[in-house]
């Protein structure tokens, strides 16, 4: 649950967690057993080892269950049915955690009804706590105009109208439409879809939520919008225009009966996950930096200079996390500098260099992206990074919310679509197509084993000298 407008809900979640450590802890060593002047659990001295114990044991498990159960992911659109179904939910959890407590502790002796009064004190009072905080919220964006998200509309259809109905009649939701965008001119519309753009630049920083029929949008417009949420911290969502397309690369909110996606957060985007991929990114990153291109860069660089005038590394734009654009280093292969439209080097293509041709065909060319790397613009392993032109051509012959899935982690120097032999040229659909499949399965299947084998497949790959680097 957010707090005033914006994001604020680090402030109430961390109380309720609190709240609730305070009061199962409270119940547990201060609620006194009326007929033995016991405490309920194990003795009336506080800080014996038990007592300790199981304070440890209760802040522990209490954390990791509510974090799989998502007891605390409580959303201004949130029924209270979902709340009532999580409080049941955590109580069952809690109760298998206490008692396998008790069993372990074979000689303390509890009666089952001194437990079931303990858990039922104890979730009474969590409920109670949880269950005012939400509708104090909803009083407040009621009666007061607080605690509100300030959102722009874009598209048509059945179920954006739906949605515009269920934020306008439904105040307690505290959703204030700032503008209405459409492909057709209403009277209650803000202007055409294209006025978006300039609207939202001018709002800047009024602007919580952008929601989007995607089914109204081209590719361009789409990448857009998530290219501005990206940047200027607000969330987007997007409105299928069926309530049958779901999918666990996204997650799927109902707004009553309206579905409502946005981008998951992947493994690879999680803070512990984000983590270890960076250290490792650094350390490997370092390694090849340190140990490996200051020698083959003179070599190359004395190599490229006799066979063709120009620099010894070439830049290009790429599209990297959540459509960021980035230069993109390499060694340089080709006779030229210039990045063309539409000119994805091809076999026999007659601008690459002899000793281009080496390199290619190795990879060595691609080394340099470490840079890259190290500056954090790309990892070790992801998707390959694509041409800003291609990013737009490929996406209209891909599934929409694939491509937008696929920008949501950071390219890759190597990943598991290349050693599957789909790098470099793209001759047929099917080839751009397969490549993002292997992306999708790498990004949702993502483990640091898996990064290791991939490097460990990419070095056998270059060592046969793979024919495909073009």
């Amino acid at each position: 649950m957010e707090f005033i407008r914006g994001r604020y809900s680090w402030v109430l979640r961390p109380f309720l967690i609190i709240y609730d450590l305070f009061v199962i802890n409270f119940f547990a060593f201060y609620l006194l057993n009326f007929n033995s002047q016991e405490l309920y659990f194990f003795s009336y001295e506080l800080f014996n080892n038990k007592n300790i114990l199981y304070l440890l044991y209760s802040v522990i498990f209490w954390l990791l269950s509510t974090h799989f159960l998502k007891f605390y992911k409580v959303y201004r659109y949130t029924s209270l049915l979902d709340i009532l179904s999580l409080i049941l939910k955590q109580l069952v959890v809690y109760t298998f955690l206490v008692y396998a407590f008790e069993g372990f502790f074979r000689s303390i002796n509890i009666e089952v009804s001194v437990t079931l009064n303990y858990l039922v004190y104890s979730f009474l009072a969590i409920s109670f706590v949880k269950l005012l905080s939400y509708y104090i919220l909803k009083s407040i964006r009621v009666y007061l105009k607080g605690n509100l998200r300030n959102i722009i509309v874009i598209g048509d259809g059945e179920s954006v109208n739906a949605l515009k109905k269920i934020f306008l009649e439904k105040k307690e939701l505290g959703y204030s439409i700032k503008a209405i965008f459409s492909k057709s001119q209403e009277d209650n519309n803000s202007g055409f879809i294209e006025d978006s753009f300039a609207y939202l630049e001018s709002n800047n920083d009024n602007i919580d939520e952008i929601y989007c029929s995607i089914t109204d949008l081209s590719e361009k417009e789409l990448n857009e919008y998530v290219r501005y949420a990206n940047i200027h911290h607000c969330n987007i969502k997007f409105i299928p225009n069926t309530k049958k397309f779901i999918t666990k690369r996204y997650k799927t909110d109902y707004y009553n009966y309206i579905p409502v996606l946005s981008i998951q957060e992947v493994a690879l985007n999680n803070e512990v996950n984000k983590l270890f991929k960076r250290v490792f990114d650094i350390v490997f990153s370092i390694l090849i930096i340190v140990f490996v291109l200051p020698w083959l860069s003179i070599l190359l660089f004395i190599l490229i200079k006799l066979e063709s005038k120009g620099p010894l590394f070439y830049k290009h734009k790429r599209t990297g996390i959540n459509y960021k654009v980035f230069y993109c280093y390499k060694y340089r292969s080709l006779t030229t500098t210039q990045e063309s439209k539409g000119t994805y080097v091809s076999q026999n293509d007659k601008r690459v260099t002899a000793i281009g041709k080496f390199i290619r065909r190795t990879s060595i060319d691609e080394l340099p992206q470490f840079i890259n790397v190290l500056k954090g613009e790309m990892s070790v392993v992801g998707p390959r990074p694509h041409m800003l032109t291609y990013t737009d051509d490929y996406s209209k012959k891909i599934n929409k919310y694939n491509f937008i899935y696929r920008h949501n982690v950071k390219p890759g120097v190597t990943g598991l679509a290349q050693i599957k032999g789909y790098r470099g040229e793209i001759k047929r659909d099917k080839d751009i197509i397969n490549r993002v499949k292997y992306d999708i399965f790498y990004i949702e299947n993502w483990s640091l084993l898996l990064d290791l084998k991939i490097i460990g497949l990419t070095i056998i790959n270059v060592v046969k000298g793979d024919d495909k680097a073009y």
